[in-house]
């Protein structure tokens, strides 16, 4: 048994990833190599807006990097077919975009079980009641999106990404459209999939609060990790951004 993988849920190794040539060229990702510990929640900071998406991407198989390999639950998803790569993300991972991706045809009800249809599941009946009541949906099931502010499709879009109970949620800035108090609570729920039900989260974000959740904080700058805490505070993250951003 090799003592890299096991207990990693994400490994990215020596991670490049390049946009453009010569001397056009922007280096988002510059030869990262991190693992995610299984039943972890990492946040993920840049001092500026470049390359944070990026790393998300590579990291959940939804883009390749240029150089280096990702790994999920110990799989080279570069090795994989993009029929393979695709049903992997399908059954192992959940997904928290910035823009929802919410069908508008559907009900809140009908685009939370959607990666389940997709895969061929029932939904777990106990499961979709208490995310449904945790993220605070309830009275709006039978409502499209079109019907909802920007916090309630995110809150929709982080329901629809917990329900198939992946081993991995990537989530990119899951509480920026949130008021405070619904913000607290979607990160309460992610820490609560972590701690209680032993699934991995990544969350990029830019706020200090929000990080302050997470067990660990990685921090970013030129394409490269430069730093991480470990059980961090607002105030510790905030400081070090200050002085990443300088």
């Amino acid at each position: 048994m090799t003592n890299d993988t096991p207990h990693d849920s994400v490994r990215l190794e020596q991670v490049s990833k390049v946009y453009g040539r010569g001397e056009s060229a922007i280096i988002a990702l510059d030869a990262v190599s991190v693992g995610i510990p299984s039943g972890s929640f990492t946040a993920v900071m840049w001092p500026s807006g470049s390359g944070k998406s990026t790393f998300l991407h590579c990291a959940a198989g939804l883009d390749s990097p240029t150089s280096g390999a990702v790994r999920l639950g110990g799989v080279d998803v570069g090795g994989l077919s993009e029929a393979k790569r695709t049903a992997l993300r399908r059954e192992r991972i959940g997904f928290v975009f910035q823009a929802f991706n919410l069908l508008p045809s559907l009900t809140v009800e009908q685009n939370m079980a959607l990666p389940l249809r997709l895969a061929g599941r029932r939904p777990d009946r106990a499961w979709t009641r208490e995310v449904v009541e945790r993220v605070g949906l309830g009275a709006r099931l039978k409502h499209r999106p079109g019907q909802l502010s920007g916090g309630q499709q995110q809150r929709v879009a982080i329901a629809r990404a917990l329900l198939t109970r992946p081993e991995v949620v990537f989530a990119d800035e899951p509480t920026g459209a949130l008021d405070t108090r619904t913000g607290g609570a979607i990160l309460a729920l992610l820490r609560h999939v972590v701690d209680a039900l032993g699934q991995t989260v990544v969350m990029v974000t830019h706020d200090p609060l929000a990080a302050a959740h997470a067990d660990r904080v990685l921090y970013l700058a030129d394409g490269a990790v430069v730093a991480a805490d470990e059980a961090p505070t607002a105030d510790a993250v905030a400081e070090r951004m200050t002085h990443l951003g300088a």
